[in-house]
């Protein structure tokens, strides 16, 4: 994996600072665009050139911003499994950060765009990691929309949801999910063999898990899954995770029909 040093990230301000494009920058150094627009982001708010608008400041509940709320829940099962929020001292808002593998680059445009759907007025980034990328927005409002923000690790501390966040959970459930499933899920298709009449053959069947060390967001999931009519059982845990498989047909049909393979 390349990474991108001091040097080559100034070489690109600098360019920037001069009037040229990001995808013309992004070429010239063989940089990813969203690393560009990331960097130049960063750079214009370090010099206090970053203009808010008023719509990029307005909270959907402070202020009773509309919401897109089937985007919101698919980002909430997202930010469950795989994102956290972060203030830096030298950043003037919070910003949240989901962290995804490069094995499922689908996976990492449906995170972004549900991010563009819940905060349409604010930039939306992706910044290169090791084998992932992260997809980030900054608002000052993140707390607020996820009051699951606090110190420590998630399944260090109580995960549940207020009251508005669980409605939103009630009546867009398999969105939910499938961010729960896109983050820390999978879908596997396993095998066997059996004889049948003297012959020899391959079966093959699917089967999700999800796996977590939160008990509490174990318990998110299922109770999503049990509103779905999809039934799970507990499997093989250990120590550290827990993992929740669906292995019925009828309730892998279920799946396939809304969530499907990453991609």
């Amino acid at each position: 994996m390349n990474f991108h040093g001091t040097e080559v990230r100034q070489k690109a301000i600098t360019l920037l600072r001069g009037g040229a494009k990001n995808a013309d920058v992004a070429r010239h150094l063989n940089v990813p665009r969203g690393t560009i627009s990331y960097w130049k982001h960063m750079d214009r708010a370090q010099r206090g050139e970053v203009v808010a608008t008023r719509a990029s400041l307005l909270c959907p509940l402070c202020d009773g911003r509309p919401l897109d709320r089937a985007a919101y829940a698919y980002l909430l099962g997202l930010y469950l499994g795989d994102g956290h929020i972060s203030h830096y001292a030298g950043h003037r808002v919070p910003s949240l950060m989901i962290t995804l593998d490069d094995a499922w680059p689908g996976v990492q445009t449906e995170a972004e765009t549900a991010l563009r759907r819940v905060f349409p007025h604010n930039a939306t980034c992706r910044v290169r990691a090791k084998g992932a990328h992260n997809i980030k927005v900054y608002f000052k409002h993140l707390p607020c929309l996820f009051p699951q923000h606090g110190p420590g690790k998630k399944h260090e501390r109580p995960i549940t949801l207020a009251p508005w966040q669980q409605q939103i959970v009630d009546e867009h459930p398999w969105q939910f999910i499938r961010g729960l499933i896109h983050s820390d899920g999978s879908r596997i298709t396993n095998w066997t063999e059996k004889v049948i009449g003297g012959e020899r053959k391959r079966y093959e069947y699917v089967r999700y898990f999800f796996t977590n060390s939160s008990t509490d967001i174990l318990g998110l999931f299922t109770a999503a899954l049990d509103r779905v009519g999809v039934e799970w059982r507990s499997a093989n845990q250990s120590r550290h995770a827990q993992n929740i498989s669906v292995a019925k047909r009828h309730s892998v049909e279920l799946m396939d029909q809304h969530i499907g393979p990453k991609y």
